[in-house]
């Protein structure tokens, strides 16, 4: 089956809510003017609007727009994290994403027993996760701490281990929030490694990045994204002029 991926007639809002912390006088005085007036205590924002994108097998897609466009937004929704509204995104493939790594780790967990939870949570069964364990922990360079629950983890050894969990499932949709930047120096050259091939390898690429420079070595196609909604689909180059010209300078 070919791998692919379609976002149909997508929107998606969030809800702001308004006087948060309010004291118990401004409470009286809100819920007074609120009977008075019906004002709304909150507000809805369309975070994506209207998105309808088709991705096939060979693109690597970046995605740049300003903060608060809806870059990760659009990521998250294709990794099924979020459920639009309306609309509906369907998708053939197994999905990685790389998205705010070991966010569901259990820090009360050891090392050994989140490879295993992370796993699950990528959708990969414990047989399979078993045979993965002893190149995880060897390439994490955890070997001495993996016993140990990982909120006793530094940062780095933390990020090393979610990363390496991460990239040891091979996928044919690849998800990337921003390039990894956690380590020294040494593990790093192999995480760039390590990256650069599930890149190569995975059928389809999706990259958000501030660093356009990262944009234009991996990618064959960029979406700019302003206001949650579509506002250049095209190659590379002309995506960046694009985004510099009418977009950056906003």
């Amino acid at each position: 089956m070919a791998v692919k991926v379609s976002v149909n007639n997508v929107n998606l809002k969030f809800r702001l809510y308004r006087d948060k912390g309010l004291s118990l006088k401004q409470y009286f005085i809100e819920k007074v003017k609120f009977n008075r007036e019906k004002s709304k205590t909150y507000e809805d924002f369309y975070a994506l609007k209207n998105i309808n994108l088709n991705f096939s097998e060979g693109e690597r897609v970046g995605i740049i727009g300003h903060n608060g466009a809806g870059k990760s937004t659009l990521l998250k929704s294709i990794a099924r994290i979020y459920v639009p509204q309306e609309g509906q995104i369907q998708l053939s493939g197994r999905v990685v994403p790389l998205l705010e790594l070991g966010a569901g780790f259990n820090p009360e967990f050891t090392g050994r027993e989140n490879i295993y939870l992370n796993g699950a949570m990528l959708g990969v069964n414990r047989d399979e996760m078993s045979k993965k364990e002893k190149s995880i922990i060897d390439f994490s360079e955890l070997e001495e701490f993996i016993d140990l629950p990982v909120k006793n983890f530094s940062s780095g050894m933390y990020a090393r281990l979610a990363f390496t969990v991460a990239t040891s499932i091979q996928p044919e949709i690849l998800i990337l929030d921003e390039i990894f930047a956690g380590g020294d120096a040494s593990f790093l050259e192999k995480a760039k490694k390590r990256m650069n091939e599930l890149i190569e390898e995975a059928k389809i690429v999706f990259v958000v990045s501030h660093q356009l420079e990262i944009i234009k070595s991996i990618c064959n196609r960029v979406i700019v994204l302003d206001h949650g909604e579509v506002s250049f689909d095209g190659p590379v180059n002309k995506a960046i002029d694009y985004y510099e010209s009418k977009i950056f300078k906003k």
